[in-house]
């Protein structure tokens, strides 16, 4: 730290400065424990370990191991669909080893989320979401889990960046994704990120493989909305045109022959038969590049742009055929929901 006294030569001052002593770093060590210990405390009752599969297996049989957290004392459940797959039986272990059993209220592989239901469980403890547009770069986030199978473990990081977008199983993007270097293993999957105030930011889904420390939640406000469309829908809703694509330069040429200043755009590679595609006339080698206003530059920008406030709407797509640019309208229906 730095001090200023007087010297003897008059009214000038002069820098001196001094270390840090021993009290000044325990006083900082135990501000950064109190506050780990603060969040495992009060959220560590609320995650409960995730298994899958028979309760008795034969040798070929497998179940499944991950992390949840309970979101409502009536036992609500958030984890990864990954976590639940296809199971038809689920069980759910606190952390003083209460087993129940859980059914699957709605699953989305887009976000890798699914929502359960503890049966005949109440009261139970439970963790709030977070607002995930509050967290800042740098800020103290806790993980906790069942990872390796090791049960109630605790990890502590910072948020290394936001806003990232990773690959879910399904195959589409999920957007605002957290990233953080608190350490995550197999079977930290669907447990929460939590923040240092106590509440629930993210769920955990993802380690890149051969990365060390890097991981990947998805954020709370996702999370909440995926919840609210599972409970009020059973699925969560997105709109559907029928076409498999992937993103693709556009020629110089063509640009500038059709007044456009997109250097990628969405290629069209299939189009299902009898489709909102199909019947808006589009072919495979189409790329599109704008709809419903929004620029296209990719086939992520498509997937992102069918979401739920676009079903049964028709809506105006610019495509490059041929280089030459075209004007289609094109009526997405609702997508029907994975089983």
């Amino acid at each position: 730290m730095l001090d200023i006294t007087s010297n003897n030569a008059g009214d000038a001052r002069s820098p001196r400065t001094t270390e840090a002593t021993p009290a000044d770093d325990r006083a900082l060590l135990d501000a950064y424990s109190n506050a780990v210990i603060d969040v495992t405390e009060r959220v560590g009752p609320a995650v409960v370990r995730v298994e899958t599969g028979p309760k008795v297996r034969t040798p070929r049989e497998r179940g499944g191991l991950g992390s949840g957290i309970v979101i409502s004392p009536d036992g609500f459940v958030l984890t990864n669909s990954h976590v639940v797959g296809s199971s038809k039986e689920i069980r759910l272990r606190d952390t003083e080893g209460f087993v129940t059993d859980a059914h699957v209220l709605g699953v989305d592989p887009d976000t890798d989320l699914a929502l359960l239901r503890a049966d005949g469980a109440r009261d139970l403890p439970y963790a709030s979401l977070g607002d995930s547009k509050q967290l800042r770069r740098g800020q103290l986030v806790v993980a906790i889990g069942n990872p390796l199978g090791f049960e109630s473990t605790v990890t502590a990081g910072v948020v290394s960046a936001l806003g990232r977008s990773i690959r879910s199983v399904s195959g589409r993007t999920i957007e605002d994704v957290i990233q953080t270097d608190a350490a995550l293993n197999p079977g930290n999957s669907g447990g929460p990120l939590v923040s240092s105030n106590s509440q629930v930011i993210g769920i955990n889904t993802a380690i890149i493989n051969g990365a060390q420390g890097i991981c990947f939640a998805v954020a709370s406000n996702t999370a909440q909305f995926v919840l609210s469309e599972i409970i009020r829908h059973g699925y969560v809703r997105r709109a559907f045109i029928g076409v498999a694509g992937q993103t693709a330069p556009i020629p110089r040429r063509h640009a500038v022959l059709a007044g456009v200043e997109n250097k990628m755009g969405a290629l069209l590679a299939q189009i299902e038969p009898d489709s909102p595609a199909s019947k808006a006339g589009l072919l495979p080698g189409d790329v599109v590049i704008k709809l419903d206003g929004l620029d296209i530059n990719g086939v992520d920008d498509l997937i992102r742009a069918l979401d739920r406030d676009r079903i049964d709407r028709t809506l105006a797509m610019d495509v490059l055929r041929l280089g030459r640019l075209r004007a289609i309208d094109i009526h997405p229906i609702e997508r029907k929901p994975a089983r």
